[in-house]
């Protein structure tokens, strides 16, 4: 039997959930899904992923996706209805060419 070592770790609950329900579907619970991680990453001599730092195109879309979900939430934008994605697609269309008019 191999000897193991305990490491507790903090984890955000929902985050913590998400990860245990990605890896079942590959048949792993958290704990043998940490050790691929780890064992991958000694392989590779680093991490098993590229690390980059968001670009500022990135940080404002991200900004913007946060001011969105907050509109929403607050109350301050409603729901808009669509019959189909093509008339959704154009009310986007729309909505960007009003921004670039007021720019």
């Amino acid at each position: 039997m191999m000897k193991t070592a305990n490491y507790n770790i903090r984890l955000d609950p929902a985050i913590k959930s998400k990860a245990e329900e990605t890896f079942a579907v590959f048949g792993l619970n958290l704990s043998e899904a940490i050790n691929v991680f780890l064992h991958t990453s000694i392989l590779q001599k680093g991490f098993p992923f590229e690390l980059r730092h968001p670009n500022n195109n990135l940080l404002a879309a991200m900004e913007e996706t946060e001011q969105i979900i907050n509109d929403y939430t607050s109350g301050k934008r409603k729901p808009k209805p669509f019959a189909t994605a093509r008339e959704m697609f154009a009310a986007m269309d729309e909505e960007d060419e009003a921004e670039n008019t007021n720019e």
